[in-house]
């Protein structure tokens, strides 16, 4: 099979840009994996899913059917690092990361832009390798003082 890597890619961005980056838990559908929060994009042949687990640690898995095959994949599992953090501090920080998520783009359609800042949070994100098969790391800092990690790695299914 044949993978058109622009409609693809194109089709990742737009997913990852109206699911989790803008709507967050609200996007959520019902799971079949419990304890699971599960988040679903369509459009045409293409098909993008978000399953993860857990909240302020989390853990999940993003894949891409076309035409009802899986084609791509990304895992990922990290959350904030700050001990005894509150639930308002987790939502404030969980609220920038969806700013920085929704920045995503065809270039690097795994998360946010490489750096990103907005108020006294920065957002960096290091992604080495291809579509075909990449690995990244992300992190939060406010006041020289990590609050936020990520890794993720991923790529074409064959």
């Amino acid at each position: 099979m044949s993978i058109e890597f622009e409609s693809l890619t194109h089709f990742l961005v737009k997913a990852k840009k109206q699911a989790y980056a803008s709507q967050g838990d609200e996007a959520t559908v019902r799971s079949f994996l419990n304890g699971s929060k599960q988040l679903e994009i369509r459009s045409g042949d293409y098909f993008y899913r978000d399953i993860y687990f857990g909240f302020s640690f989390f853990t999940g898995i993003e894949t891409v059917e076309y035409r009802d095959r899986p084609i791509w994949s990304m895992v990922y599992s990290g959350g904030i690092t700050m001990p005894d953090a509150s639930r308002e501090t987790t939502v404030r920080l969980f609220s920038f990361l969806r700013n920085a998520l929704r920045m995503v783009d065809s270039e690097h359609p795994y998360r946010g832009p490489q750096a990103h800042e907005e108020h006294s949070y920065l957002y960096r994100n290091e992604v080495s390798g291809t579509f075909e098969s990449f690995s990244g790391h992300e992190t939060i800092h406010t006041q020289n003082t990590k609050v936020y990690e990520l890794r993720y790695s991923g790529g074409i299914i064959l």
